[in-house]
């Protein structure tokens, strides 16, 4: 060689190196090492979306399917599809205040009182179901506005507000049930049909599949269109199309699951648009970037202009008025509306599905499909139990461990995201 020349090793593109030489990663091995990257990264950085909730759920499914092979069944499924609605509507409200950093512990005394308002208007008094509904409903709304002036006008901590609530309309609800304590729903009215109706024709669930998958798909990419013209970051086409696909698949099972039992649920039909609606509310209009605004920093909130004693109101507004339609489902679920409605462990499951979910205590961080998936953890412990025979005391200390564990990754979470800079 020259003076200053390079010596170059050449290495045929087929060279195989020496046994027990490390092997460089193919195409697969580099994409599954990006994907493990890019997962503790967001680990790390306290960004942990909805991750674990869904590897819990896959648990428990796991868990209670190798201990008993009906837990998966079709039967089994449909049931908890139906099951997990009442509460969820509940639990979907919780998250609009816990969005602010508040709670509300009236809600389960709210939705029976919605329940035996109801039973009352239609059965005792003969008046017309839908004008009934619509009362008992309003009567959740006005409850949450009522409250929602006493924690944001006169200053009483939500905690207490919603606490002395939960107590009143308990009584209001014992009051107007009279002596008789239990009054039976019809069996063919409008509120029965609520959980007993079910779309049977197969196209009934596969369309939903696809519309859902569809609808995701444009959402997602003119999300991405709008995010690329503003010159802010956004999500690459590919990774939108990896996520319709999966998203896909996953209804289209759950359709498939539907169809070999009795078909689509109107409950979970009802519950899923209210899960999509309240989404675009609090993620595509300028209400929702002001419940996010609020739960981030009061005092921000108010330095900017916005209403904050107006946004408290609307938003235990929206807690009652869902609290109000879930109390209507479960007692379609049970045909009746007793002295019982409303108590037992109902506000604990409600608010433990939302922070169960990923919705943060902290305030600021959640979605309304939180509820979604917080309440299906809930209700598969339970079905899991009672499929089994164990006792419901092992359900509770079971839910009791995972929103434990949510809480605990919560606070990680936030403490991950303030060492970034992110809080």
């Amino acid at each position: 060689m020259g003076a200053g020349a390079v010596s170059r090793t050449w290495t045929p593109r087929n060279h195989k190196p020496a046994d027990g030489a490390p092997r460089p990663p193919g195409p697969f091995g580099h994409r599954v090492r990006g994907a493990a990257a890019s997962l503790g990264r967001r680990f790390r950085s306290g960004e942990l979306g909805s991750t674990p909730v869904v590897l819990g759920l896959l648990i428990v499914w796991i868990i209670f399917e190798a201990l008993n092979s009906n837990f998966l069944s079709p039967r089994n499924l449909s049931n908890l599809s139906v099951d997990i609605v009442g509460t969820g509507l509940i639990s979907i409200g919780i998250v609009f205040v816990l969005l602010l950093g508040e709670i509300d512990l009236s809600v389960g005394s709210v939705s029976g009182l919605a329940a035996a308002a109801f039973a009352v208007l239609n059965v005792n008094r003969g008046m017309a179901e839908g004008l009934a509904v619509l009362l008992a409903v309003l009567a959740g709304t006005a409850i949450g506005a009522v409250q929602g002036f006493f924690f944001a006008k006169v200053g009483v901590p939500s905690f207490v507000v919603t606490l002395a609530g939960l107590l009143g309309w308990n009584g209001l609800m014992l009051y107007i049930l009279g002596t008789s304590g239990t009054i039976n729903l019809s069996d063919k009215g409008l509120v029965a049909m609520l959980t007993g109706h079910y779309f049977t024709h197969v196209a009934a669930a596969y369309g939903l599949a696809a519309l859902g998958t569809a609808g995701y798909f444009l959402a997602s990419y003119h999300d991405t269109r709008r995010r690329q013209a503003a010159g802010v970051p956004y999500r690459p086409l590919r990774g939108i199309v990896w996520r319709t696909a999966l998203l896909g698949a996953v209804t289209l099972v759950v359709a498939w699951v539907l169809n070999q039992f009795e078909g689509l649920p109107l409950a979970l039909l009802i519950f899923l648009a209210f899960l999509v609606g309240l989404d675009c509310v609090l993620r595509r209009t300028r209400y929702g970037r002001m419940i996010f605004a609020l739960g981030g920093s009061v005092e921000a909130a108010r330095r900017t202009g916005l209403n904050v004693d107006l946004v408290r109101i609307s938003v235990f507004m929206i807690s009652g008025t869902m609290a109000a339609i879930g109390g209507l489902f479960l007692a379609s679920r049970v045909s009746s509306a007793s002295q019982t409605s409303g108590s037992g462990n109902l506000l604990m499951d409600a608010i433990a599905a939302a922070v169960i979910g990923g919705t943060s205590m902290f305030g600021g961080r959640g979605r309304t499909w939180s509820a979604l998936l917080g309440v299906l953890v809930i209700q598969s412990i339970a079905s899991g139990v009672a499929l089994m025979g164990i006792q419901t005391a092992v359900q509770f200390m079971i839910t009791g461990g995972v929103l434990l564990v949510a809480v605990v990754i919560d606070s990680l979470s936030r403490r991950a995201q303030k060492s970034h800079g992110r809080v």
